[in-house]
């Protein structure tokens, strides 16, 4: 262990400063397609029943109208934000008539890309940006690939809890500087580490062969219908669906918040020819945003982010300028088909020990040898982990994805020993323990028992997916939400749908006019100057200028 984990350790573990960890907050956002009885996607607008994917705020849909998107409140324990997703589960369920959730990050049997249909989110000026953002990713990246669903992990520690450490450590800055730092800190610590999450809960090792549209691969046929990698882990991850070249090194790495921001910033403004091409508009119609490498800051796929909650109608860099980081959300963690949820309880508690131990430990400057590392570490993981011997690279030098992987547990373990002194319990202790027995036997993990089902269902993903998605729905319908909990989203999606009749009837000027003006708010100096001006002291002003 690092003597700063060990020095913050014991400064968190006292009487004072142990409740500080119980202040963090935690939610999910779950994403899932509808589909019909025969597991095809369904092609179905966003029940109204369900609200509007506008404006409610824990049901809403991301690229298609058939993708359903699940947030939790975000809460101090992580077991009262699966509750609430599971009381969202149940209410879907109670309004969604014969379709059902796919339970699987790839996809189910998908129509051709002209029939998937993109979210729609009404009139309204907002609701019109968002839906031409989506056109965009069309145009881009194909519809396919945006239908993966993935489990987003949004996490964030006390704000207390940071000035804690800054006063201890005597950091300079301002608190919302040194608060925003340590986070890129934790992010510096999790693109080193990731590659373990992917190894211990990826669960996506095969998908439809008609996934791929005929694309060339270097997936293994398993049968007629289905493809997989023998020793994979998340293929949902891997370069298969998530290629593309506009976004090569776009974002190096970086080492602090104002290099991710300065870089974000260029990317939504510099042009790119092949989707120039295209144009912003197509018959008098909106078709993207613009014809930048970005058209929105959200369009660059990360594994994980630095967040702040945004305003109606801010852009999140903006948010992120004026008001620093105030949580991070990791995008990498595949659904479990196994959980009901798409994640379990167990999952969680290990979750937050392990990001918590990103956050604490020692994380040194990066650069782009590094950065290349890590990138190589992740892919290798998410497409041979379970391979036996299989070797990774730590700075530069050959060590096994077992090693490092026990290595890595037993650094955390007293990170969740507190955590379990907080709580008064041993839970974070027993998931490490659980995760230390799918290191000693890899058909523990997700990928293996996802690949052992497919096997007894005829070598076919859609069997499997379909079967088992169908044992969860009857499952969810079999308890339906209480009449409270009935009464209470029934409320929110009645009061989702009036808010947005009220955009759409208040609203002013032109649509033309309102994306010219969001696309404005990108220039180069707000960015730097805002964040400089909100966040930084003199001093720290120095040393990011230092560093750059």
């Amino acid at each position: 262990m690092s003597t700063l984990l060990n020095q913050r350790l014991a400064l968190l573990d006292s009487e004072a400063n142990r409740p500080l960890l119980a202040r963090g907050l935690r939610g999910i956002e779950r994403e899932t397609l509808r589909v019909h009885a025969d597991g095809k996607l369904a092609l179905t607008p966003h029940p109204p029943a369900l609200g509007s994917a506008l404006t409610n705020p824990q049901i809403t849909t991301d690229y298609s109208e058939s993708l359903l998107e699940f947030i939790t409140p975000a809460e101090p324990d992580i077991a009262t934000a699966l509750e609430e997703l599971d009381n969202i589960h149940r209410f879907a369920y109670t309004v969604m008539g014969n379709e059902m959730l796919w339970h699987q990050s790839m996809p189910c049997a998908l129509p051709e890309e002209k029939d998937i249909p993109i979210a729609w989110y009404g009139n309204s000026h907002i609701g019109m940006i968002k839906h031409v953002y989506r056109r965009g990713l069309a145009l881009r990246y194909g519809k396919s690939m945006q239908c993966i669903a993935g489990i987003h992990y949004n996490y964030s520690l006390s704000e207390d809890l940071w000035k804690v450490l800054q006063q201890a450590e005597q950091t300079p800055g301002t608190p919302t500087y040194v608060q925003s730092e340590n986070y890129i800190a934790l992010i510096r610590n999790f693109h080193r580490y990731s590659w373990l999450l992917m190894y211990l809960f990826g669960a996506s090792p095969a998908l439809s062969t008609p996934f791929l549209r005929g694309r060339p691969h270097q997936l293994d046929t398993l049968s007629d219908d289905t493809l997989y990698l023998p020793y994979a882990t998340s293929l949902r991850m891997s370069d298969l669906g998530y290629q593309n070249n506009a976004q090569a090194g776009l974002v190096p790495p970086y080492n602090t918040l104002l290099e991710y921001m300065r870089s974000l910033s260029l990317a939504v403004r510099q042009p790119y020819p092949e989707y120039e091409k295209i144009g912003t508009q197509q018959d008098g119609e909106w078709v993207q945003i613009n014809t930048n490498v970005l058209q929105i800051e959200n369009e660059f796929y990360a594994t994980i982010r630095p967040k702040r909650v945004i305003k109606t109608g801010e852009r999140p860099i903006e948010a992120l300028c004026a008001r620093g980081v105030q949580y991070i959300e990791v995008r990498c963690m595949d659904v479990n088909p196994f959980d009901p949820l798409g994640i379990s309880l167990e999952t969680s508690r290990f979750l937050d020990a392990f990001l918590l131990f990103c956050a604490l430990d020692d994380s040194p400057l990066t650069n782009q040898t590094e950065g290349d590392e890590n990138v190589d570490n992740f892919a290798l993981t998410v497409k041979q982990g379970r391979r036996p011997g299989l070797m990774l690279s730590r700075r530069g030098q050959a060590i096994s994805l077992q090693d490092w992987s026990r290595e890595l547990l037993e650094k955390i373990t007293p990170v969740a020993a507190l955590l379990d002194a907080q709580r008064g319990d041993d839970s974070h202790a027993q998931t490490l323990q659980v995760q230390r027995e799918k290191l000693i036997d890899p058909e523990l993990t997700p990928s293996a028992k996802v690949l052992a089902a497919i096997r007894a269902s005829n070598n076919s993903f859609t069997q499997f997916a379909l079967q088992q998605s169908k044992v969860l729905a009857d499952g969810f319908r079999a308890h339906p939400p209480a009449a409270d909990q009935l009464a209470l989203y029934t409320k929110m999606a009645e009061q989702s749908l009036a808010e947005q009749a009220a955009m759409e009837s208040s609203q002013t000027g032109s649509f033309d006019q309102f994306i010219h003006d969001y696309r404005s708010r990108t220039s180069s100096e707000i960015c730097c100057d805002t964040f400089n001006a909100a966040a930084l002291t003199q001093s720290v002003k120095v040393q990011v200028a230092s560093a750059n």
